[in-house]
């Protein structure tokens, strides 16, 4: 100390600090109040910039009012360092975790976004994440004056060993992030892979891909076996399908009649039903002379793919009322067996020969 702490010295500090609380509370306010006009806008990423900029802007207006404090201070210059180091890395680590939620939710809002159904690509926002904090964290070391080459080069030698140990973590970890940047498989899309499996994704992460059935189950599928399956994607290269339904009249039916009909109640179902598609034209086409009908298919379409089973319902429950209503016949299968019993001879036995008797 180069000279006896006055009271004037303390209140000054105390001034400052006191600024420094203030400059802090009063830019809370101003923040919560960018807060709720940011809820208003259509881009969620602002939302995830000013909530960062509450957490760093008042931590950072409270370390100004310290570090001017203890400038004011008469403390001696080691002392002065490490206090200013202190504050230093304290406003690093607060700015480091303000960015790791910054990019991530801008990540997390990207892949929401292209995605188009709830859905997140954890993943990303995983690596991001720890890229960030990283970062921050060799900051740090260096404002402390502790040098990071030999650490880096410790990493790397560590870091061979570990990846020949993680070897399929590793694995899965490489293939779910080529099926994002393929932009194979988003999360939203809905799926089924070729061992029967299907249903929506819901998260793509580091080491699995989570897919929610239309049951409500999940089912969790490693990204490394998720890249090697056959895979049917129901929203790439489009949203929107078509549906097959097929049906049957019988032989003594007006064909015409039947496609008039069919198409009068495909008209009627695609206007009344949600997710329907009104502009699809439909198609009706003859292909087979069964047993004892003659087989159609009706091609519908459809918005989504799980709205193929309400329109499937209604579309079936109201072809069979109104084939009813206009005479139209679905035979059932019937077949016909004819026994034929044979006339089974069973022969006599033969006589036999008469035995000589030699005593006779």
């Amino acid at each position: 100390m180069n000279r006896a702490m006055t009271l004037d010295d303390l209140m000054l500090a105390g001034i400052a600090l006191v600024a420094g609380l203030a400059a802090a509370f009063l830019s809370r306010t101003v923040l919560r109040w960018l807060a709720k006009h940011a809820k208003r806008t259509k881009w969620s990423g602002d939302d995830v910039i000013v909530d960062a900029l509450r957490t760093v802007v008042p931590w950072a207006a409270i370390a100004g009012g310290a570090a001017a404090g203890a400038a004011v201070l008469p403390l001696t210059r080691t002392v002065q360092h490490h206090v200013n180091q202190i504050l230093t890395v304290w406003l690093i680590f607060v700015i480091t975790l303000s960015a790791a939620r910054v990019i991530t939710g801008l990540v997390r809002t990207v892949t929401q976004s292209r995605s188009g159904v709830a859905g997140s690509a954890t993943i990303f926002v995983n690596i991001t994440r720890i890229l960030v904090l990283a970062i921050g964290f060799l900051v740090v070391l260096q404002t402390l004056g502790i040098s990071i080459a030999p650490l880096l080069t410790a990493l790397g030698v560590g870091g061979l060993a570990v990846a020949l140990a993680l070897q399929d973590t590793l694995a899965n970890l490489f293939a779910g992030v080529h099926i994002l940047a393929s932009k194979t498989v988003q999360p939203g899309d809905c799926i089924r892979l070729s061992s029967g499996e299907e249903g929506y994704v819901e998260d793509i992460n580091w080491r699995q891909t989570t897919v929610r059935q239309l049951s409500n189950n999940l089912v969790v599928i490693p990204n490394g076996q998720l890249a090697k399956t056959n895979m049917t994607n129901f929203t790439r290269p489009e949203q929107r399908l078509t549906i097959l339904v097929q049906a049957g009249v019988g032989y003594d039916s007006d064909l015409e009649h039947v496609e008039r009909v069919t198409l009068e109640v495909v008209a009627e179902v695609m206007h009344d039903t949600d997710g329907a598609l009104p502009e699809h034209e439909p198609a009706i086409r003859f292909h087979t002379f069964g047993d004892s009908r003659i087989g159609f298919t009706v091609i519908l379409g459809v918005g989504e793919f799980s709205d193929q089973y309400r329109i499937k319902h209604e579309f079936i429950k109201r072809l069979h009322r109104r084939y009813r209503a206009e005479g139209i016949t679905i035979p059932a299968p019937t077949r016909s067996v004819t026994l034929q019993q044979d006339t089974v001879v069973i022969p006599r036995p033969r006589d036999r020969a008469p035995v000589n008797d030699r005593n006779s």
